[in-house]
C-alpha cells in the first residue's frame, strides 16, 4: 500500500470512532425535555394505564403464589424413596378350605296343584328309570308318592340332562339330598335348625284388613282365624270395621335361615273397632282342646252361630208370609238365605244328628240336637254330607249344600231354631251363654294368658297414644306380666 492509501485509511478509521462514541454519549445524556417529549405519559394515570397497571399487580401476585408450590413438589418428588417389591411365600391354605366343595348348581321347582313326582321327573326329561332307583333309596318312599302342593324341591342336572342329585325337605328341620353316581344312590341327610319366635303385630286396618294385614307379616292363615275364628261372633267384618280400627296379634313364628316359614298359632288378639276393644286370648283346657276365650275367662265361642252360611242374602225372615208355592198364608217357621246351588251349609252349634234324609216338602233336611232342648233344621238341600243317624258334628262342620228341593222356588237354605219344640227367631232369640272358666281352670288360665296381654298392652301404648287408659285396663283384664311362651 502506498503512504497516501494508509494516510487516508487512517483517517476513515478515526472518523468512525469518533461518530460511535458520539452515538454512545448521545444516548447516555438525554435531556429529560426531549424524553417527556417522546413518551406519551404527561404526568396523570388514564383508564388505561390503570388497567394495565392491575393486570401486571394480579399475574405478578400469582407467580408469587405458584412457584414455592413448584418449588416444594419437585423437592418432594426429588426426595421420594425408591420402593422395592419382595416375593413372600404365603402361609398354605387350612384343610377345610381345600375340602370346599364346588358351587352346586340347584334349580327349584314348587310342586302344583295335581301335580305327581312322575310328572315333574318326566317334565325335566330324567327317565323313570333313575327316578325309581330314587324311590327305593328314601326312606320317605310314601311321602313323596302324596306331594303336598306347594312343596319344593330341588334338582341338579349336568348339561347333558342327567341327574347328578336329587333333594326334598323331609320336614322343617330336616333335608334329604339324593346323589345319583351311575347305579349307585348315597344318601345324605342335613339337619336345618328352626327358631320360634313370639311377635306382636299390631296396625290399622286401613282400606282393607287383609292387605293392611298381609303388608305387616301375618299369613292368610292368621287373618282368617281372626275373622271367621277369633272374632266372627262380635265383629260383622263387613259392616262394623271402618278404616281407622286396629288389630293387635301375637303369634308364633317359626324361621330358618333367617327366613320366616309359618306363622301361628294365635296366642292373642286384641281388635278394636268403633273405639270398644275385643279381646281373645288362646288357652288348652284340661282335655288339651284349644279355644279362645275373653279377657275374664269367657269362651269367645258362642253356644250357636247366627247364620249357618256365610256371606249369604236374608230371602225371607221370620214370620207369617205368602208360601211362593202353595199360595196361602201360612206361619215362615224360619228364616231363609239365598245363595247359590253348592254353597257349604254349617252346623250352628255343636251336635247330635237327629235325622238325615228326605222329608216331603223340606226336601233334604238335616236335624240336629245340641242339648238342653234346643234343636236346628237345615233345609232343602242339593246333598247332604256324609252322616248318619247319631253322628256328633262341631260348630262351623259342613253338614250339607245349599240347594233347591222339595217346595222351593230357587236354591237356598230354609233354617230353623227351635227351644223345647218351640220354633223362635234365629236372628232375634238370645242365645244361652257359654260357660265361663272357674276355679283352678280360671287361675291357670290367668297366669298363662297374663304375658301375652301384657304385651299387646306395651305395644298398642307405644304406637297409639291415644289409647285411654280404660281401655288399657279392659285389654289387660287378664293380668300384667313379661316374658313367658305366649
Amino acid at each position: 500500500m502506498s503512504p497516501d492509501d494508509a494516510r487516508r485509511q487512517a483517517i476513515r478509521e478515526h472518523n468512525l470512532r469518533a461518530a460511535a462514541q458520539n452515538t454512545a454519549n448521545e444516548r447516555l445524556h438525554v435531556d429529560p425535555r426531549d424524553l417527556a417529549a417522546r413518551l406519551p405519559f404527561n404526568g396523570r394515570w388514564t383508564r388505561r394505564d390503570w388497567a394495565h397497571a392491575s393486570l401486571f399487580a394480579t399475574l405478578g401476585a400469582l407467580v408469587i403464589g405458584l412457584v414455592p408450590g413448584f418449588s416444594n413438589a419437585m423437592r418432594v418428588v426429588e426426595h421420594a424413596p425408591e420402593i422395592t417389591t419382595l416375593a413372600l411365600p404365603l402361609p398354605p391354605l387350612p384343610k377345610a378350605a381345600q375340602r370346599a366343595e364346588p358351587q352346586r348348581n340347584w334349580e327349584v321347582v314348587r310342586v302344583e296343584p295335581g301335580q305327581t313326582l312322575g310328572a315333574i321327573f318326566q317334565e325335566r326329561g330324567i327317565p323313570a328309570a333313575t327316578l325309581h332307583r330314587l324311590l327305593d333309596a328314601s326312606p320317605d318312599r310314601q311321602a313323596l308318592a302324596r306331594l303336598r302342593p306347594g312343596a319344593e324341591l330341588a334338582f341338579e342336572q349336568a348339561p347333558d340332562g342327567r341327574l347328578l342329585a336329587f333333594r326334598y325337605d323331609r320336614s322343617d328341620t330336616e333335608r334329604v339330598e339324593l346323589s345319583v353316581s351311575g347305579d349307585q344312590v348315597a344318601k345324605k341327610v342335613i339337619e336345618r335348625p328352626v327358631e320360634i319366635r313370639t311377635a306382636v303385630i299390631s296396625g290399622k286396618v286401613g282400606r282393607s284388613l287383609f292387605h293392611s294385614a298381609r303388608r305387616l307379616g301375618l299369613s292368610p292363615a292368621v287373618i282368617n282365624t281372626l275373622t271367621d275364628e277369633v272374632f266372627k261372633y262380635d265383629i260383622d267384618f263387613d259392616r262394623d270395621v271402618a278404616a281407622s280400627d286396629r288389630f293387635s296379634v301375637v303369634v308364633e313364628q317359626t324361621w330358618r335361615e333367617g327366613e320366616l316359614i309359618r306363622s301361628g298359632p294365635v296366642t292373642a288378639a286384641v281388635f278394636t273397632a268403633k273405639g270398644k276393644p275385643f279381646t281373645a286370648v288362646r288357652f288348652e283346657r284340661e282335655d288339651g282342646k284349644a279355644e279362645y276365650f275373653t279377657a275374664d275367662g269367657r269362651p269367645l265361642k258362642k253356644s250357636f252361630i247366627r247364620s249357618p252360611i256365610q256371606y249369604a242374602r236374608l230371602s225371607s225372615r221370620f214370620g207369617t208370609r205368602r208360601h211362593p208355592v202353595l199360595g196361602t198364608q201360612r206361619m215362615h217357621k224360619g228364616v231363609d238365605y239365598a245363595a247359590r246351588t253348592g254353597t257349604p251349609i254349617m252346623a250352628a252349634g255343636d251336635g247330635r244328628v237327629v235325622s238325615v234324609g228326605w222329608q216331603g216338602g223340606y226336601g233334604n233336611t238335616v236335624v240336629l240336637d245340641h242339648g238342653k232342648g234346643h234343636t236346628t233344621l237345615y233345609a232343602h238341600m242339593s246333598r247332604t254330607a256324609k252322616l248318619r243317624r247319631g253322628d256328633r258334628v262341631s260348630q262351623g262342620q259342613v253338614i250339607g249344600y245349599v240347594g233347591s228341593t222339595g217346595l222351593s222356588t230357587g236354591p237356598h237354605l230354609h233354617y230353623e231354631f227351635r227351644v223345647n219344640g218351640v220354633h223362635r227367631n234365629p236372628l232375634q232369640h238370645t242365645m244361652p251363654p257359654p260357660e265361663p272358666l272357674t276355679g283352678a281352670a280360671l287361675a291357670r288360665f290367668k297366669a298363662e294368658t297374663a304375658p301375652a296381654l301384657a304385651r299387646i298392652r306395651e305395644v298398642e301404648q307405644v304406637l297409639y297414644a291415644s289409647v285411654s287408659t280404660d281401655q288399657d285396663q279392659r285389654v289387660a283384664a287378664a293380668g300384667t306380666g313379661k316374658g313367658g311362651k305366649g
